[in-house]
């Protein structure tokens, strides 16, 4: 009862919860500080933030596990925007 309980509050996260979370998760990542600081819905990982390919591999594990969710192949390849991320993460979250 207390996992669905954990589950239902996840479920009902804001958008900015999301991207504070992402934000976290983003961090250890990038390789550019400047566009790390200004990120925003807009920014996209590997033109702004220098993330290389690996990289955001690892990102989407570390989404998949912070949020409890898995992410299919199709929707990996989406991930390249915050916007898209939150997108597909609030997408997961609620099916």
């Amino acid at each position: 009862m207390l996992v669905l309980s954990l589950k239902n509050i996840k479920n009902k996260m804001t958008k900015e919860e999301i991207i504070d979370k992402l934000t976290t998760i983003v961090k250890p990542y990038i390789h550019n500080e400047e566009g790390f600081k200004n990120m925003n819905e807009n920014t996209d990982f590997i033109k702004d933030l220098d993330i290389n390919s690996a990289n955001l591999v690892d990102i989407i594990l570390d989404v998949e596990d912070e949020f409890d969710i898995h992410i299919d192949n199709e929707s990996m390849e989406k991930m390249l925007t915050v916007k898209e991320t939150v997108l597909i993460i609030q997408t997961k979250m609620n099916a």
